[in-house]
């Protein structure tokens, strides 16, 4: 489950989800009833043929803390929002998710 952070302003209220390392192309964003539904895929880090050094080097696996897999975060939506005007920009790893109120 992806982390989040929610703020509110005046106009709007933001989510900011963690997605580092999660292609953009592996996020899905649902709005059904009052709830926002984000759902997604992140890969296993995988080491480059950037480092010749080190790809032609097999790889033994020690510790693995980075979350991988499928993943889902639901989050209750106020009822004063405007669901139709819901605009989310992902970048740096971020997903940014601006919710106006009505």
């Amino acid at each position: 489950t992806p982390n989040v952070n929610l703020y509110e302003t005046d106009a709007a209220y933001l989510l900011c989800v963690d997605l580092a390392g999660v292609d953009k192309e592996k996020i899905d964003l649902e709005v059904r009833d009052q709830r926002l539904i984000l759902r997604g895929a992140r890969t296993v880090p995988a080491h480059t043929d950037d480092e010749p050094e080190i790809s032609k080097h097999r790889l033994r696996v020690h510790l693995m803390e980075i979350d991988h897999g499928l993943f889902s975060r639901v989050v209750e939506l106020p009822r004063n929002v405007e669901k139709e005007r819901i605009i989310a920009h992902y970048r740096n790893g971020m997903l940014w998710i601006e919710v106006p109120k009505k």
